[in-house]
């Protein structure tokens, strides 16, 4: 996952964001459902505690993490702890988890069949290519008995050892495969974009990963800010009981609080 020099200057956006100080709080979010949990239930917590929390949307993965690493953003709130773990790794970057939120359970979805049992010969699936989403979409189909993989941490189509059906997997970005499902037989969809897309993860999804999956979503910051009064304000906000009931409210099992 080798980010192009060429992203850097994207950030040129973020740099026009109002600077940050003691009491403003500046965080980059995807739209569903963490900015909304943030701008909904978040928000005015902090307000009666005398922060301002300003919410950027990103509707990628890419550019909140780089952001945060170059202090235009305080913290961000999107990223599971493999896919922090990968982009850390590939970009040296210094991204460090602060409070894990809730999990986002990976979704198959179609437009083309109802069940997995109709899968046929060389039928084409939809995955993410960064190393985090892709391990998470491979180890699903093979819980589901459709494909068997090597035993690795991270896994893409190339790790595939047994694949009766010959599926064709495609990979692409995240935020691109609600799209795939107007071309691919199935696509596997994280739940952000799904609602993002309009679609009803738990009535339109053809398998769903369970509440045991290890893909809770954090806060994340720089390391060294971690203590921060600010940052230990927005976890406390964040990991409130108001927050639990909003998440249990308004996605009804579609996301799950991981506290």
């Amino acid at each position: 996952m080798k980010i192009l020099k060429l992203a850097t200057a994207l950030l040129v956006a973020v740099n026009l964001y109002a600077k940050s100080d003691e009491k403003t709080i500046i965080i980059g979010a995807t739209p569903v459902p963490h900015a909304e949990i943030l701008e909904e239930v978040v928000k005015p917590i902090l307000a009666k505690e005398g922060y301002r929390l300003e919410v950027k949307i990103f509707n990628d993965y890419v550019l909140p993490n780089l952001a945060t690493e170059q202090g235009d953003l305080d913290a961000n709130y999107f990223q599971g702890l493999p896919y922090m773990k990968a982009f850390n790794k590939d970009n040296n970057t210094h991204i460090v988890p602060t409070a894990g939120v809730h999990v986002e359970p990976m979704g198959v979805y179609s437009k083309k069949i109802k069940s997995l049992d109709e899968l046929k010969n060389g039928d084409v699936v939809a995955i993410s290519n960064n190393a985090a989403d892709s391990t998470r979409s491979l180890n699903l189909l093979e819980k589901a008995g459709i494909i068997k993989t090597k035993d690795l941490e991270y896994k893409s189509p190339h790790d595939i050892t047994e694949n009766s059906k010959n599926l064709k997997f495609v990979e692409m970005e995240s935020a691109l495969t609600p799209r795939a499902l107007n071309d691919a037989t199935i696509a596997f969809i994280n739940i952000n974009y799904a609602l993002d897309a309009g679609l009803k993860p738990v009535e339109d999804a053809l398998l769903l990963e369970g509440k045991d999956s290890p893909y809770t979503n954090y806060v994340a910051v720089k390391a060294g800010n971690e203590d921060l009064p600010k940052i230990k304000a927005l976890d406390k906000a964040i990991l409130s009981d108001e927050v639990r009931e909003f998440i249990n409210s308004r996605y009804k099992g579609a996301v799950i609080p991981s506290f």
